[in-house]
């Protein structure tokens, strides 16, 4: 037998204790160990933590900036609407007859009095003949009754006539009289039928597509027309605005110089396109309760043919000018808890956070009623990445395709000429997300 294998007497000690006791010491001292491990590294962490929040508050930010400016701003309005025809004549024949001529081409531009369709005048120049010929033929039966009358009152002074005669002459010679009259009428609705037969424009317009062709029998009671005539120059636009401007609205128009109209402008769908300028001419007398709006009509020349009927634009209207105004671009005014602010650019190139009150907004300028002074710049674009305090590199704002200097309200319309406070800050809101936007955009790419 192998004395190593040999049984232990049944005196000697056990090692297992002790072995148990070493675990319990080596793992005591793993666990001190990672306590001291994990409280260096966690203020390592944190010194690293610190060390890059104080470099972020030290890191230059890029942002455009403007001068805050006192000048007039427009005042308007805007409403969407579409564009109707000044006049519109549908042309219907007005006697029974067969089309002859067709005198004009579908698109024409027409004058008053123009002659369109021509329709068979034979049959009403031969009315026109039978009621001249039966005015003749009456005629000379009224002169024979006056040459009785005559005589018969000459008989009646002599002795030898009767007043029973006389006075059937008399009626014979008022009869002849009537019917005379009658034929004169006949001759007049045979020569208005034969000016019927000669379909003539109206007005001054334009033509639209044919509706029937020659040899087609018309009737006056015929549901469709000859032809469609619109008149173009000068045309007019509905649109409708808000209940809550009417009050503006007549304020306006009640201040307005001399009692001139109000401009009107027109743009296209995209409303960037101009289309036309035109004068208020009428507002509805009444308002829509569905829709809470009130309808206008403006009237606008339109020699370029730049309007066509049934065609959509929006309408702007302008009010009285604001003089002398604090103007800034929509974008300058921030959202907070607080209310509307501004970033403020201070002499040292760091920026402050200024609350301010917003009167209106035009398009892409508003109004700051309170909070800014003219001469001050404020930061335009990239306020997403600033807090008060921090330093920036600031460059000119340009505003893309902006043909005035910064912060003037460009030529397109706005969605809401409203000076309230909401309408006010739902534009500077929109440009605030595009800024954070373009920050987290620019930050991915480790631009400046």
């Amino acid at each position: 037998m192998d004395p190593n294998l040999a049984p232990l007497p049944s005196d000697a000690p056990k090692p297992s204790g002790a072995r148990r006791g070493v675990v319990v010491v080596v793992a005591l001292a793993a666990i001190v160990a990672i306590g001291l491990f994990v409280r260096h590294r966690t203020r390592v962490a944190a010194t690293a933590a610190a060390a890059a929040s104080a470099s972020a508050g030290e890191r230059v930010v890029p942002v455009s900036v403007t001068t805050v400016a006192r000048r007039d701003l427009p005042i308007f309005l805007e409403g969407l609407g579409s564009v109707a025809a000044f006049n519109t004549v549908t042309l219907k024949a007005q006697v029974d007859g067969r089309i002859d001529k067709v005198l004009f081409k579908e698109g024409d531009t027409v004058k008053k009095g123009d002659l369109l369709v021509q329709i068979d005048p034979r049959p009403f120049a031969i009315q026109a003949q039978l009621a001249r010929a039966n005015r003749a033929r009456d005629a000379a039966t009224l002169a024979n009754a006056r040459l009785t009358l005559e005589r018969n009152k000459k008989l009646l002074e002599g002795g030898v006539g009767s007043q029973q005669q006389v006075d059937d002459s008399n009626a014979a010679v008022a009869q002849g009289v009537a019917v005379l009259g009658s034929d004169d009428a006949a001759i007049a609705s045979a020569a208005l039928n034969l000016d019927y037969a000669r379909v003539v424009s109206p007005i001054d317009g334009v033509v639209g597509l044919r509706l029937v062709d020659v040899g087609n029998l018309v009737h006056p009671s015929d549901p469709t027309g000859l032809l469609v005539i619109t008149q173009v120059d000068p045309i007019a636009v509905l649109f409708n605005l808000p209940e809550d401007d009417l009050p503006r609205v007549n304020r306006a128009m009640a201040s307005s110089p001399g009692g001139a109209a109000l401009d009107v402008e027109a743009y296209g769908r995209d409303g960037v396109t101009k289309l036309g300028v035109g004068k208020l001419a009428v507002i509805d007398n009444q308002i829509n309760a569905a829709t809470a709006t009130v309808r206008l009509k403006a009237i606008f020349p339109n020699a370029d043919r730049q309007l066509w009927p049934n065609q959509f634009v929006k309408a702007r209207l302008s009010l009285a000018a604001r003089k002398a105004a604090i103007v800034v671009p929509s974008s300058v005014v921030q959202r907070g808890p607080q209310g509307a602010f501004a970033y403020v650019v201070n002499a040292d190139d760091t920026v402050a956070l200024r609350p301010v009150e917003v009167e209106s907004t035009q398009g892409e300028a508003s109004i700051v009623s309170k909070g800014l002074e003219p001469g001050e710049r404020v930061v335009v674009d990239g306020q997403n990445q600033l807090r008060p305090g921090a330093k920036i590199a600031p460059k000119p704002f340009e505003r893309p395709g902006a043909a005035g200097p910064a912060g003037s309200a460009s030529g397109r319309p706005a969605a809401s000429g409203s000076g309230s406070a909401a309408a006010a800050g739902s534009a500077p809101a929109a440009s605030s997300s595009a800024d954070g936007e373009s920050g987290k955009r620019r930050g991915k790419r480790g631009d400046p």
